[in-house]
């Protein structure tokens, strides 16, 4: 029962995906096929699907999105560049600099990565080309910036973790990854400065300088957004889901009444298309729940995590076959379908390891931030390269130095599990 029914679940769901079919399709009918077939129940189906959602926690990613696709569409992306810009100055690699600074802020308010980088690229793309960048050099700093934004709080990459990882609270988790999140953002400047003062890039400055008070005059709603979230959350005024729910009403505040970006129209269009993204998240999460009870029950995870721990008990050798293996994952899935597909293999080997669950949270999520700008998938890639009229295939000589840059951020991390428990530890959670 267990080999056959195993077999039924993983190639049932390779074979899906290979054929092209939807994840939340291929971990459904999978999941359903061997409940079915080994005779689990079948009315356990609707049971798991629901509960997959009813998790009060939830809450906060459709809310979260929206609070990201408002900021985005009511221009604080704009102003925050401009006062950004106003406090590097004008120097070779300045912009690459304000690039990585403003999508590590900006992650602080949206937590998505493509809605980040897409974000900053629109802005900074056509003023980096003025003053000598490669649109490819362009679109690859910024994808891989976006990035940071899944692990800079407000993370909804860190909500989901957080529902299938009980021990694992969204406080300590937002908190764990802040200076991971920072880390990542900082290595980055290693090869844009690099590239920067080589090739000579900014040194002829080429826009509009703004005053640097002006700027932040105008800057100053949007950089109080983190203040209030994070703030918030800290101080014990509102959970993280309540969190969500004061973003979107501060950014409709903002973009509506403030800066008069935002019309009632807009608002709508904010909406739907929200509620859009939303709701592919929701079902991919919905049918995963009917993957992991048909996997749970046969034994299939245990069985899988016991194989794995049986070829090594090297706790090292574990966590970079760990590692190398979500790299890889990361090029060719996004970071919640990565959560539902491996964690309930992984989380066996973490406990046999006794690994803390918030350090391994931040681990997996550093390697799925990778892989949102690492070709063939590379969401946030495919976003810059788009705005940017370019090919991917043209910005892979300038993402790999990138690459390399975040892996050295991400075995410091590993290396030093304090980078990522010292604060949540401090804050008490």
């Amino acid at each position: 029962m267990l080999a056959e029914g195993s077999l039924i679940l993983f190639a049932g769901l390779a074979v899906l995906l290979v054929l092209g079919a939807p994840l939340a399709v291929a971990l459904g009918v999978a999941g359903t096929a061997v409940i079915m077939i080994e005779g689990l129940g079948v009315m356990s189906v609707p049971t798991n699907a629901y509960a997959g959602l009813a998790k009060y926690p939830l809450l906060a990613l459709p809310v979260f999105v929206l609070a990201g696709m408002i900021f985005e569409r009511a221009g604080v992306a704009l102003r925050i560049v401009n006062f950004t810009s106003a406090l590097v100055g004008r120097r070779r690699g300045a912009q690459g600099v304000v690039a990585v600074l403003v999508c590590m802020f900006l992650g602080g308010i949206s937590g998505s990565g493509p809605a980040d980088a897409a974000a900053v690229a629109m802005v900074m793309i056509p003023g980096m080309a003025k003053q000598g960048y490669p649109r490819e050099f362009s679109a690859s700093v910024i994808a891989a910036a976006g990035s940071t934004a899944i692990l800079i709080p407000p993370s909804i990459a860190f909500i989901v973790y957080s529902i299938l990882v009980p021990g694992a609270s969204v406080p300590a988790l937002f908190a764990a990854g802040l200076i991971p999140g920072v880390l990542a953002g900082l290595s980055l400047l290693i090869p844009v400065l690099f590239f920067s003062m080589r090739e000579n890039w900014g040194a002829n400055g080429g826009e509009r300088e703004v005053p640097l008070w002006q700027s932040f005059k105008d800057a100053s709603w949007g950089l109080l957004a983190p203040v209030i979230i994070l703030g918030g959350l800290r101080s014990g005024l509102f959970t993280p889901t309540e969190a969500a729910v004061v973003a979107v009403f501060y950014g409709l505040f903002v973009g509506v009444f403030v800066y008069r970006s935002l019309t009632w129209r807009s608002v709508y269009t904010v909406l739907v298309e929200s509620a859009e993204i939303s709701a592919v998240v929701m079902i991919i999460i919905s049918l995963a729940g009917v993957f992991a009870h048909a996997g749970s029950t046969l034994g299939a995870f245990d069985a899988f995590a016991k194989a794995l721990i049986g070829f090594t008990s090297t706790e090292s050798l574990m966590l970079l076959m760990i590692m190398i293996m979500l790299l890889i994952a990361g090029m060719l899935l996004d970071a919640v379908s990565i959560f539902l597909v491996f964690l309930p293999i992984l989380l066996p080997i973490a406990k046999a390891f006794n690994w803390d669950l918030v350090w391994f949270g931040v681990l997996i999520t550093m390697n799925m931030a990778i892989g949102q700008f690492t070709p063939p998938m590379a969401v946030n890639l495919m976003v810059t390269t788009r705005i940017a009229g370019i090919s991917m295939e043209s910005t892979v000589k300038w993402v790999l130095p990138m690459v390399g840059a975040m892996l050295l951020a991400l075995a410091l991390v590993a290396v030093f599990p304090q980078l990522a428990l010292w604060l949540p530890q401090t804050l008490g959670y």
